[in-house]
């Protein structure tokens, strides 16, 4: 274990004022493998380090403010994003929020690795939809391009229930959603009803909606609603997660900040999810997103106004 000059320097110190010490400076620092030099000058800044571990204090406050907002965990560039938000905003810099977090020993989340995921295929048709996204999630702009999925809800505590979402893949917007405590495609084809309700004046005949292979999404009733919606489908290839990459990561991040272990029944896993996704569209900002929150980064793209105090970031281009 390496110890660090300045805690060498502080026992030397501590040795020096004890009473009956018998070793001098020059000794000392000998034994600590420091040199005299060193030791005169840590002395003459005590009072500089005395106002910069205040400073330091001060600063780790307005972090805990910010990691602890809404009660879900994040990491540096989540703090560093929520900062900006604050009225008034506070600027400061990303290493420094990384060091503090050290120092004081915040740990950052840390995202778990998704499961594999089983679901019926009874209601499934040989239908399979060409990928026509083709990986191109971010290139055609806002409400051009739909991501849809499912995934399971579970703590061993409350009842299993699924939830089926459509996201943006541009603004990464959560555009609808749906929990639900059985697998029947119903609540599925609710999900699209309740973006066209929401959304449908933003989509267009070019919108693209992309989705795994499921058996709900091959299933007649959604290629149906889908083309009475007048909506393009597309789907990717065969055990492929990388197709909908943004989907499953939406998904991870959900699992790892939302405190299911916590829920005992469905209500309250259905109030968990519905602050959380509030959370997620209005106040969770990403770092690829100019530093805002999907809603943000949507009105941002489509008006060209920027809502922080600070430059425009360089090459996000208004659609």
């Amino acid at each position: 274990m390496i110890i660090p000059a300045n805690a060498k320097y502080k026992i030397i110190q501590e040795t020096v004022a004890l009473h009956g010490n018998l070793l001098n400076v020059s000794v000392l620092c000998e034994i600590a493998g420091v040199s005299r030099s060193g030791y005169y000058h840590y002395l003459t800044t005590e009072e500089v380090r005395k106002q910069k571990e205040e400073q330091d204090q001060q600063d780790f406050l307005l972090i805990i403010e910010a990691y602890k907002h809404r009660g879900y965990d994040k990491g540096a560039r989540g703090i560093y994003m929520r900062l900006l938000h604050q009225t008034p905003p506070v600027v400061m810099n990303i290493k420094k929020i990384r060091r503090l977090m050290k120092k004081y020993g915040l740990k950052c989340p840390i995202r778990k690795a998704n499961p594999y995921r089983r679901i019926a295929k009874a209601i499934g048709t040989s239908y399979v939809a060409p990928n026509l996204l083709n990986r191109e999630f971010e290139e055609h702009g806002p409400r051009k391009v739909l991501l849809t999925d499912i995934t399971y809800i579970i703590n061993g505590r409350a009842p299993r229930c699924y939830m089926s979402t459509i996201i943006d893949a541009c603004t990464k917007e959560l555009l609808a959603w749906v929990v639900s405590p059985s697998l029947e495609v119903d609540f599925v084809l609710e999900t699209v009803n309740q973006l066209i309700e929401k959304h449908g004046i933003s989509l267009t005949a070019e919108t693209l909606i992309h989705s795994d292979q499921g058996s709900h999404y091959t299933s007649l009733s959604f290629i149906q609603l889908i083309k009475n919606s007048e909506l393009r489908q597309s789907m990717s290839r065969r055990a492929n997660c990388w197709d909908n990459a943004p989907q499953e990561s939406f998904f991870g991040h959900m699992k790892d900040e939302i405190h299911i272990e916590e829920c005992n029944t469905y209500e309250e896993i259905l109030s968990a999810i519905t602050d959380w996704t509030e959370y997620y569209n209005y106040e969770r900002y990403q770092w690829d997103l100019a530093k805002l929150s999907p809603a943000e980064y949507y009105k941002y793209l489509t008006t060209g106004e920027y809502p922080l105090n600070i430059p425009k970031p360089n090459g996000f281009k208004e659609s």
